[in-house]
């Protein structure tokens, strides 16, 4: 009988280690160095890269880091510490936790390195972004599985799949905007999700004939668009617009963060925004559900810099909605998303232990 124990690998993107150019810098040539964020021939990357964007970006990062910058850190990082402890908690005598960043500290080899330390060699991975696309949790899984391929002995790995319409998230997330939204006195929802190239949304269209080929074709999961990240973030705010009991005028859609000339998924969040005000809405509330953890893109992107826009364009005030971070709701829906990914079933004993509620079994 293996007597060793597990491992829980908690991963999200990263941050940089400090609000300054240098720091920033770093963090910035790992993360845009990798293929499958950058898809381009490495020559072009490379020119990109160290010609265009980090004689120049760093230093306008750092800036915007300065202004979100906790005296505990990264918001992104000291809330997925405490993700983590309270997950460890739960999982004790389960699973040994580990929290990972794909890019910048605490690293993944590093953190892969302190389970197998502990004598792991079965590991069970959660990539922290609730939709699947290639430059996050594809991205995440390649490095992972290149480090654990690296030793003669191959250990076991398992991943819990993305959860943007798993019932617990969507009820983390409604749960934590219902009271938000209340104070606000919002009079229309906005779901901002992070952007991605469409030419990474047309890479995963197995056929080739369906995303981004129809203006309804993501306004239901199908076969074909199953692993489109574009249709995940649909299914995700129709899924939470569902549980907020809102009405289909009001709520809407966006993606931010874009980058460069290329054409991202639509539409905008920096062209919708003036586009709610120049209809009427007043009170807007904003829930980002393409991220775990609040983090630069939801603090200073939406929270500061969409505020400006939106008050500027006649609106009166932008609420963001805070992410998940450690709430309560969230830390039983991450126990859960990985006790069902090895098979327990949400009432089982063992499940209901380490959700901390009464089992229904006899």
């Amino acid at each position: 009988m293996d007597t060793a124990p597990k491992g829980l690998l908690l991963v999200n993107l990263g941050t940089p280690d400090a609000p300054e150019t240098g720091p920033v810098r770093r963090y910035l040539r790992e993360f845009l160095s990798d293929p499958r964020v950058v898809d381009m021939n490495p020559v072009g990357r490379w020119l990109l890269l160290n010609l265009i964007i980090l004689p120049f970006r760093p230093k306008k990062s750092a800036h915007a880091y300065q202004s979100i910058w906790t005296p505990e850190g990264s918001p992104l990082l000291v809330h997925s510490k405490a993700l983590a402890a309270a997950v460890a908690e739960r999982l004790a005598g389960r699973y040994e936790v580990e929290l990972a960043m794909r890019y910048g500290n605490p690293s993944l080899p590093d953190a892969v390195a302190r389970l197998k330390a502990k004598g792991v060699r079965d590991f069970t991975v959660l990539p922290l972004y609730p939709q699947e696309a290639a430059s996050t949790s594809g991205s995440t899984l390649a490095r992972l599985y290149e480090l654990l391929a690296e030793p003669w002995d191959v250990s076991n790995v398992r991943a819990v799949p993305a959860f943007h319409e798993h019932p617990a998230f969507l009820e983390a997330f409604a749960e934590v905007a219902r009271p938000v939204i209340a104070e606000a006195r919002a009079d229309h929802v906005l779901f901002s999700f992070h952007g991605v190239p469409e030419r990474h949304i047309r890479k995963s269209d197995a056929s080739g004939k369906h995303c981004l080929a129809s203006a309804g074709c993501c306004e239901a999961l199908t076969d074909a668009n199953r692993h489109c990240y574009r249709a995940q973030c649909f299914a995700t705010a129709r899924g939470i617009a569902g549980k907020l009991g809102l009405e289909p005028d009001g709520w809407s859609i966006s993606f931010q963060s874009r980058l460069g000339r290329d054409p991202w998924v639509q539409p905008y969040t920096d062209v919708v925004l003036p586009e709610l005000a120049a209809r009427g809405v007043k009170r807007l509330a904003v829930l980002c559900p393409a991220f775990v953890a609040d983090c630069l893109e939801t603090l200073e992107e939406v929270a500061m810099r969409g505020a400006e826009q939106f008050i500027a364009s006649g609106g009166e005030a932008l609420t963001l909605v805070p992410s998940l971070n450690a709430h309560p709701a969230w830390v039983n829906t991450v126990v859960r998303l990985v006790l069902e990914s090895e098979g327990a079933a949400p009432s089982s004993p063992v499940a209901s232990a380490a959700l901390g509620v009464p089992s229904r079994a006899g």
